[in-house]
């Protein structure tokens, strides 16, 4: 069973994964008459780009830490044993992968946020007869999604460093 922290970083990770596809994929963005050609191109490179960092912090949040040598064996009379080394090796590998979760995961809802500070750039485009829409809601949004990821990477190194 997944603990609180990989929990977090996973529900972070398929919002990554999958939430620009569900934001652009409509008549508002890709399918959008008034976009040139060119404007649909870095929109499929940025769906493409959540898609494969979704993907990527869940490879490294789930895929088993191999260690050249196994990590328990049996002591044989008067040997000591070095399972004390190899479990802090792994505990090393798996503290590694964490940091790189961290940063794959994080990528995707940094960039949006500095999208913001873009000369002429907005959350959304003027449309006529649409009002009240919430300009900071991607914002908001990022800085969601950025708290669920700080709070499961920190759940997880306290259980990686504490095991």
């Amino acid at each position: 069973m997944p603990t609180l922290g990989k929990t977090l970083i996973t529900l972070v990770a398929v919002a990554t994964s999958t939430g620009c596809f569900m934001a652009d994929w409509n008549e508002t963005h890709i399918y959008n008459p008034a976009w040139p050609p060119h404007a649909k191109f870095h929109n499929g490179q940025t769906m493409s780009m959540g898609l494969l960092l979704g993907l990527a912090t869940m490879w490294y949040l789930y895929a088993p830490v191999k260690l050249p040598i196994p990590t328990s064996r049996k002591v044989g009379a008067g040997e000591k044993g070095n399972d004390g080394i190899w479990h802090a090796v792994q505990r090393d590998v798996e503290l590694a992968n964490l940091q790189t979760v961290g940063l794959l995961g994080a990528l995707y809802w940094v960039t949006q946020a500095s999208a913001y500070l873009y000369p002429g750039s907005g959350a959304f485009d003027s449309d006529p007869g649409v009002d009240g829409r919430d300009h900071w809601v991607q914002a908001k949004l990022d800085t969601v999604l950025l708290t669920m990821l700080s709070v499961g990477w920190w759940l997880e190194r306290k259980r990686i460093r504490t095991a």
